[in-house]
């Protein structure tokens, strides 16, 4: 089993750069404009005032050195505090959730299973934790306006992990695509659809029950 983009992505963002590993230059960026600002505080206020989300999402991958793409389609279920799940449905169904400081894999039709009983949530960079209204995205990321006033994010500390996010986003402040650029020139593009705002998700809704039998393995080491 493959680790899906979206895992290698938490696990990335979790994850401290290795201090052996030479520091990347400062990026250059412009000040930001009175309109970026209002439209970054605009997202953030959005999803600070947002307790639960349902949607459906498309993910597609961009592999810059295979030169191929990988696409995805499923569900997500967001709920603060920290609860988090996606489930996908084609090519193949698995399951990806963070409960707390439970991060799982589950792929059902090859009965096996990735769990870290020791996932550091709160690290994650603001370009994944946006979404259950925690980190400051202002304080990690110079953000610009950018064609079809799209919000371009680029990391105040150098990070080859992610180089830019950029973010689509409506007039309520609610982001309805994403796009994370790592150093490598890899993109993991996420379009969300039938978004349902505070609906009522219980609980036991992000709980992934795994079946008797099956093969548990280890996140790798990162």
């Amino acid at each position: 089993m493959v680790l899906t983009a979206l895992v290698a992505t938490l696990l990335a963002a979790a994850a401290p750069i290795t201090p052996a590993a030479p520091a990347p230059a400062a990026p250059q960026v412009q000040p930001a404009t009175p309109e970026a600002l209002a439209l970054v505080k605009k997202v953030q206020a959005f999803y600070e005032r947002t307790r639960e989300l349902e949607c459906r999402f498309t993910q597609t991958y961009s592999y810059a050195g295979l030169g191929r793409k990988a696409t995805s389609t499923g569900t997500l279920l967001v709920k603060k505090p920290g609860l988090m799940r996606w489930d996908y449905a084609t090519p193949s169904r698995k399951t990806v959730a963070v409960t707390g400081k439970k991060l799982i894999q589950y792929e059902p039709e090859e009965n096996q299973a990735y769990q870290d009983d020791a996932f550091d949530a709160s690290a994650m960079s603001a370009a994944v934790t946006f979404l259950l209204g925690t980190g400051d995205l202002l304080k990690e990321f110079w953000p610009a306006v950018g064609p079809g006033g799209a919000l371009e994010l680029t990391p105040r500390q150098a990070d080859p992990r992610v180089a830019r996010v950029t973010l689509t986003v409506g007039a309520d402040g609610e982001v309805s695509g994403t796009s994370v650029l790592d150093g490598a020139g890899n993109e993991n593009r996420l379009a969300f659809e039938g978004l349902k705002r505070n609906p009522g998700l219980k609980d036991e809704a992000f709980q992934v029950v795994l079946p008797a039998g099956v093969r548990k393995l280890a996140m790798p080491v990162r």
